[in-house]
């Protein structure tokens, strides 16, 4: 009797120290923090973002949280950044200089401009891990036919048969002082005719034949097919806005893993393969996810 009394009470001890365990596993899952990142909306953003998390995960045991197509932009993302709401994004250069540091004057020299902002950042508490490798900047695109019939390669080029073009663009870009007539005073461009069109029509425009020139992104989805020529900016017009992530000083603190990780993303992707990765998500219908993790495998950083 005794002999079960007691059998009893160890079944009982040990019943207790598993439902302890289970519940201890519990809170601690339910209190583990994650890291969270922010992405602007765009997809662009959003496969950047696919792939910070997703390496972070094939890299790491820390869990991550995205938040993507947060309204506004930079606008909105630094502020929460600095509060702590988030602890990294991905942002351009030039972006950070104009939108965060508030700077009047452009500086044109890219490593004297990112020497800059790694130093004000600093004091914000922020750091930036390396840039990507593309930048997204504005650009000019043709068809191919035009290319070749009028041996277009350079935006010189563009200039002397210019008069024979029509150039097509948004409103803003048009009309903007900056934009189109800056553009065209640098480089003595006077096309044949302007017409003004909403973003989203520019490439349907240039693909009819309806404008022979457009203004662009440089890594628009678009311009990743065979039938477009994204042109050369020969005397430098345009400045880079060079991709890369900003985060929380104090996040690489608590996740001590995670710098090394960021790092590996340093110069590891073109314009051209940012391009194909927006067209496989706005033309072929992708999953920014599926795009992200494709591109991650190819590049031999995670495993099938």
């Amino acid at each position: 009797m005794n002999d079960i009394k007691r059998k009893n009470s160890i079944s009982k001890g040990i019943l207790l120290v598993m439902l302890a365990a289970l519940m201890l596993g519990a809170w601690g899952c339910a209190g583990k923090k994650s890291i969270k990142i922010a992405s602007k909306p765009m997809t662009e953003q959003y496969i950047l973002t696919e792939i910070i998390a997703q390496l972070i995960e094939e890299d790491t045991d820390y869990e991550v949280e995205i938040t993507k197509g947060v309204g506004g932009g930079t606008t909105n993302i630094h502020p929460a950044l600095l509060k702590g709401e988030f602890d990294l994004y991905p942002e351009y250069t030039r972006t950070a200089w104009l939108n965060v540091l508030k700077k009047e004057e452009m500086e044109k020299d890219d490593s004297k401009l990112y020497q800059v902002l790694l130093e004000e950042y600093d004091a914000l508490g922020l750091t930036w891990t390396g840039l990507y490798g593309f930048s997204n900047t504005y650009g000019l695109a043709v068809r191919a036919e035009t290319a070749d019939q009028y041996d277009l390669s350079t935006y010189s080029g563009l200039a002397a048969a210019s008069g024979e073009l029509t150039f097509g663009g948004n409103p803003d870009y048009i009309e903007l002082e900056t934009g189109y007539p800056r553009l065209c005073s640098a480089y003595n461009m006077k096309f044949k005719d302007t017409k003004q069109m909403e973003i989203a029509l520019k490439y349907e425009a240039l693909k009819n034949g309806e404008v022979d020139v457009i203004n662009a992104f440089t890594t628009d989805a678009q311009l990743a097919a065979n039938d477009l020529v994204l042109l050369t900016d020969d005397g430098g017009f345009f400045e880079t806005f060079e991709a890369g992530t900003v985060i929380r000083k104090d996040a690489l603190e608590k996740y001590p893993e995670l710098k090394g990780v960021l790092e590996k993303l340093d110069g590891l992707i073109t314009e051209a393969e940012m391009q194909q990765m927006n067209y496989e998500v706005e033309v072929n219908g992708k999953e920014d996810a599926q795009v992200a993790r494709e591109f991650l495998k190819a590049k031999g950083l995670i495993s099938g």
